[in-house]
């Protein structure tokens, strides 16, 4: 009886718990599972947010009034620059890199993560192209508050006109910003030119034989590209010609802005530490004596050296500018490492550096690819005008990206070299009857209209002209003689040995019979 009575007790005091419970849930009107998140338990750090039951993550990224699609620009924007105010240095102990070089590198990762995929001459993704325009955007407002004092006139509301100081944005921003971000449309507008062109094609490496290998193993993850084996079109050629001709302009223009930088940016410390004591050490002694040589030839010089490899050249690059750096320095008597006595002038020292750029601007048009030199390295990370920062780097990166463009072009033309090669050997050769009846028509053709090629008309010769030839009259100058041309200098040129098909002429046909061999006379 015990028993039985406990148990109805245990059952009754369960029933009273559930009907308990069943009242508190209709009162809230939602399940007690559901407030909890359909687990009962509330997670390791998540908070409940106070105009809802449901928990909230403080780990998550506030959507705003997106919804679950993602952060919103906003936060993007605030992400970005928070880095930049923090100069990448996300412990907040100040030991991050200056403004300007955050905001260098900060421009160079966008675009290599952006243009990093465009291995195709093709139009950029749609997604691609949005980030590009957006977040670049953003990182170029930087410049809109970089502004310097000018002089401006301001009237009072009495008619007094009075010249006060007031901002602008600085001149070299307000020249070249707008030229950047006009070089930047142009650069995805010829990309997009590409869109509807399907007279070449790429293939992966993998699925081509050693033999059809076009380039070097430099370009290993470059797709190979295909066209038709008789090679491309005539007119689709010359739009590729002239698509090469506008990318490389726009290639010229990126150079000298960025080159133009590079030259306004200050030579650090560090590196003029590093300089040694004069030119000859820089170059050694057989470039010194070629570029220091009386009868100087750019072309010249550059020939005489190795030029084969990037490594190659961007080492001869360094020497050069070095020297240049050297000679500059000891003209305007900055050097204190220059001894007493030098046997070299200052008007010598001049000359070898007007020689020695020439060279570095030869080279920088021949090579527009090569990466950054020592000295460039050096301006970079030891500038600190952001200004020179942002233009350096959106030019640099334009400036690569045409070069891209017009390598991927010349690719395609190289490609339809080789087909057209290799179609005009793999072409049979024509039949020789053909080409006896072919030489044989041309042959009597010659022989009919030899009296009128003689003097430019049928009717142009007379019966004295012919006399005159017949007596070996070799004195007099042919009237269709070319004259010997002159050169600049006033000397003249010898002309080169014309060498011409020669054909009977009708005299030779008429007596040639009867004339006796050249031996017995």
């Amino acid at each position: 009886m015990e028993a039985s009575g406990g148990g109805s007790l245990l059952e009754r005091r369960s029933s009273v718990r559930r009907s308990q419970s069943m009242v508190s849930e209709e009162g809230r009107g939602t399940p007690a599972d559901e407030d909890l998140g359909g687990g009962g338990t509330l997670k390791i750090g998540a908070v409940l947010d106070k105009d809802s039951a449901a928990p909230k993550s403080r780990l998550a990224k506030d959507t705003g009034e997106h919804g679950g699609g993602g952060p919103s620009e906003m936060e993007l924007m605030k992400e970005k620059f928070a880095k930049l105010l923090l100069g990448e240095d996300m412990s907040g102990s100040g030991k991050g890199v200056p403004s300007a070089l955050a905001v260098s590198n900060a421009i160079t990762n966008l675009a290599a993560s952006v243009f990093g995929e465009q291995r195709k001459l093709e139009p950029m993704a749609p997604d691609r192209k949005g980030r590009w325009k957006k977040e670049v955007g953003w990182l170029l407002s930087v410049a809109d508050h970089i502004v310097e004092f000018v002089a401006k006139k301001q009237v009072l509301d009495n008619g007094v006109e009075m010249e006060v100081m007031g901002t602008q944005q600085r001149r070299d921003l307000q020249a070249n910003i707008p030229a950047l971000r006009k070089i930047d449309t142009m650069l995805l507008d010829y990309l997009d030119n590409f869109k509807d062109r399907n007279e070449f094609w790429y293939v992966k490496r993998d699925s081509c034989s050693d033999s059809d290998e076009q380039r070097s193993d430099e370009k290993w993850w470059i797709p190979i590209v295909k066209v038709p084996p008789g090679g491309l079109s005539p007119a689709s050629r010359g739009w590729l010609q002239h698509q090469k001709e506008l990318v490389n302009q726009v290639l010229k223009a990126a150079m000298a802005i960025n080159a133009n930088c590079l030259m306004e940016m200050a030579i650090p410390e560090s590196y003029l530490e590093s300089l040694p004591k004069n030119g000859r050490a820089s170059l050694g002694d057989a470039l010194y004596r070629i570029i220091t040589d009386v009868e100087f030839d750019p072309d010249v010089f550059l020939s005489t050296v190795d030029l084969t490899s990037e490594h190659k050249i961007l080492d001869l690059k360094d020497r050069i500018e070095a020297s240049v750096i050297i000679w500059n320095r000891k003209v305007h008597n900055k050097d204190g490492k220059s001894a007493w006595g030098s046997a070299v002038s200052q008007e010598k020292r001049e000359q070898f550096e007007e020689r020695a750029q020439t060279l570095l601007l030869i080279i920088k048009h021949r090579y527009p690819g090569i990466p950054q030199s020592t000295l460039d390295i050096a301006k970079i990370q030891e500038n600190r005008d952001v200004g020179f920062a942002i233009l350096e780097s959106y030019s640099r990166v334009l400036e690569s990206l045409a070069f891209n463009v017009m390598s991927r072009i010349e690719d395609v033309l190289n490609a339809d070299d080789h087909a057209r090669e290799k179609a005009k050997k793999e072409a049979p050769p024509a039949p020789a009857m053909a080409n006896d009846a072919a030489e044989h028509h041309h042959q009597q053709a010659g022989e009919v209209d030899a009296p009128c090629k003689m003097t430019g008309s049928p009717n142009g010769r007379t019966l004295l002209d012919f006399m005159d030839d017949w007596n070996g009259d070799a004195d007099r100058p042919s009237p269709t003689a070319p004259e010997p041309a002159a050169q600049e200098d006033g000397r003249l040129m010898k002309l080169p040995n014309i060498m011409t098909n020669l054909k009977q002429t009708y005299m030779d046909n008429l007596f040639g019979a009867h004339r006796s061999p050249p031996g017995r006379h």
